[in-house]
């Protein structure tokens, strides 16, 4: 269903005395809208680790009329690390569980082999890494922090599908949105992929550090699902 994979996101806010710093830690939570009603809220929260890593989680589930008929449950976790310069992925789970539905992925980045290894219900297999490999629950992190550095042209090696696939995104100047949080001036960027009938707008806030505010996805039917952010939590903010 499109609900369940639409926002891979995150936030932490970049201190005013280095942008090589990390956003503060968070929870969000969002809705998810199709066809003019609401079909699913997402909880996200962005966390430390013991071992000095960092934890990015999300939770989708069915809402709604939808939550009657389905009750589809998407979870992602993301353990990742920070060098300074770069965010690595290193572990990143994703399960689904629904009424006739169950799926489990795992993918684990060695950064010293330069290699990812993908695991999805039981069967492996192995691919070479390329420059700025992310995961799909990582990418928005990165974004994020590329457009509080000043990028407009953003790229990633994503992790997706069994393969890496190359997210590129376009700026498409500013819009103001509205949200149940209130009204934020965003920059929206496009997902570019050429010859491809699906899409995937961002609308980042620079008054939230860019985060991610609303995401709309387009599939090749012409379908779209839209999140929208609801509430914010920031410890100490």
């Amino acid at each position: 269903m499109i609900f369940l994979w639409v926002l891979c996101g995150t936030l932490r806010w970049c201190s005013a005395e280095s942008l090589t710093t990390l956003p503060r830690f968070f929870t969000a939570d969002y809705s998810l809208h199709s066809m003019g009603a609401r079909i699913a809220v997402m909880h996200r929260s962005f966390s430390a680790l013991s071992n000095g890593g960092y934890l990015y989680h999300s939770e989708t589930r069915a809402a709604g009329l939808l939550a009657l008929i389905r009750n589809d449950i998407v979870t992602e976790s993301s353990e990742w690390q920070f060098d300074g310069v770069e965010i690595k992925p290193v572990n990143y789970n994703y399960r689904h569980d629904g009424n006739d539905t169950k799926r489990n992925v795992e993918i684990r980045f060695d950064w010293q082999e330069k290699m990812i290894t993908t695991t999805v219900n039981g069967s492996s297999w192995q691919m070479r890494m390329k420059s700025r490999t992310m995961d799909k629950l990582l990418y928005q992190l990165a974004i994020m922090r590329d457009l509080s550095m000043g990028k407009k042209d953003i790229s990633y090696s994503v992790a997706d599908g069994g393969q890496l696939k190359n997210y590129d995104f376009v700026s498409l100047g500013e819009e103001r949105v509205q949200t149940p949080m209130g009204d934020f001036q965003a920059v929206k960027l496009e997902r570019f992929k050429p010859g491809s009938k699906r899409s995937t707008v961002l609308w980042c806030a620079p008054e939230l550090e860019f985060l991610p505010i609303r995401v709309e996805s387009v599939e090749i039917d012409g379908s779209t699902t839209t999140a929208v952010i609801e509430s914010l939590s920031v410890p100490g903010r």
